[in-house]
């Protein structure tokens, strides 16, 4: 399908210089940055740095496509003639510091010396990505990958404790991480192998059973994790409520879903299943499938202290009915041996409702925390977790 692409240029010293011609890429999806980079470099003879949105028009993020204006930093002047542009550069005090001018660089130049002082120099950065979640670059050496700089926004800012947390118990699980630094920064070692996109049953229970151990160990460190700062996601009436107070009107049965939530959570809480570390976008996308060896989990940012059948609920999202009781059913026999009081797959199947309720919740903290021009990238999301919820309890 792929997107059009416009590009609004600024010069380094951050003035506007105009945009380049419309031009066609491969990839639909807005945050996937790398072609059109080459694209620039192609066409145009130019190095440009993405720095972040400025419209979308025909299409939606979860769609990908239509046409997509960036705006980007340019190294050097334009060769060609741009058009005129005048892009709103007014200060916003939600934007990451990789999106403004001259951000992207100095993260570069801190990974670069990263490093170069963890014995790889000469490393070279290619932009792989950029939005309101995060930005990445991949790191090569002597054209080979050897590290990703991962920078993200501040209420993202516990993903490097959180990778500590996690390779403490559970070493190879997550990333290697080599460095971490000030706004958001982190250099990760490269992960051999392939996202796990579109992976089966089989993949799916083989993460499911290396993350276990690592929730029921932090089943009694509640404490521990908070005091490194991962968001407190565990249930409560009131954020749900909150999030759904604006679309009672417009999302047909939400009413009688959060009306009769207290009595849902109260029976959750009956099956004695703790709260623990959760990494919130559990999806097989989110992890480095490697031949022979175990999966390495990424994406941290999600992680919260929760409810554990957040987790299951999402792993098996898109799968089969029959295959994905099957993994439920295998989550909640390893829940069943470590805490024999508990009933799992009760709380499983009473939280379907209260996982797609998360998601809203999720969202609109999203929105609240970007800057408006960003906004494209959620605006839907919110009422299709609402509506979820309530196609959950029917």
């Amino acid at each position: 399908m792929g997107r059009t692409v416009k590009l609004v240029l600024l010069d380094t010293l951050g003035v506007p210089l105009g945009a380049l011609p419309p031009f066609d890429v491969s990839v639909p999806w807005w945050p996937e940055v790398e072609e059109v980079v080459a694209g620039a470099r192609s066409r145009y003879g130019i190095e440009v740095q993405v720095l972040r949105l400025l419209t979308a028009s025909g299409a939606t993020a979860a769609t990908g496509g239509g046409t997509v204006t960036y705006l980007a930093q340019l190294a050097g002047s334009p060769p060609i003639a741009v058009e005129p542009a005048d892009p709103d550069l007014s200060p916003q005090p939600c934007r990451a510091p990789y999106a403004e001018p001259g951000g992207p660089a100095a993260s570069i130049r801190w990974a670069i010396a990263a490093l170069d002082a963890l014995g790889s120099p000469n490393a070279v950065a290619t932009q792989r990505k950029t939005w309101n979640l995060s930005a990445i670059w991949r790191l090569d050496v002597a054209g080979a990958p050897v590290a990703w700089l991962k920078q993200v926004p501040e209420f993202f800012a516990h993903e490097p404790a959180v990778l500590g947390l996690v390779a403490g118990v559970a070493p190879g699980l997550v990333p290697p991480l080599l460095a971490a630094g000030s706004q958001g920064r982190m250099l990760l070692a490269h992960v051999p192998g392939e996202d796990g996109f579109g992976a089966g049953a089989g993949v799916r229970a083989e993460i499911a059973a290396e993350w276990h151990p690592v929730q029921e160990h932090f089943a009694d460190r509640v404490d521990d994790l908070l005091a490194v700062g991962l968001p407190d996601a565990r249930l409560a009436v009131e954020p749900f409520a909150r999030v759904a107070a604006g679309h009672r009107a417009d999302v047909d049965g939400l009413g009688e879903v959060i009306d009769e939530l207290p009595r849902r959570l109260e029976r959750i809480a009956a099956c004695r299943l703790p709260d623990t570390i959760v990494h919130g976008d559990l999806h097989p996308g989110n992890a480095r499938i490697r031949s022979g060896a175990p999966a390495v989990i990424m994406d941290w940012g999600d992680a919260s202290v929760g409810h554990p059948a957040d987790d299951i609920l999402r792993l098996t999202e898109g799968l089969p009915g029959t295959e994905a009781e099957a993994l439920t059913v295998a989550w909640a026999l390893r829940w069943r041996a470590a805490r024999p009081d508990s009933d799992p797959q009760l709380a499983a199947e009473l939280m379907r409702p209260v996982f797609h309720l998360r998601r809203a919740v999720i969202y609109a903290d999203f929105v609240a925390k970007i800057e408006p021009a960003e906004h494209p990238y959620h605006a839907a999301d919110v009422r299709e977790g609402l509506t979820a919820a309530v196609a959950a309890v029917r």
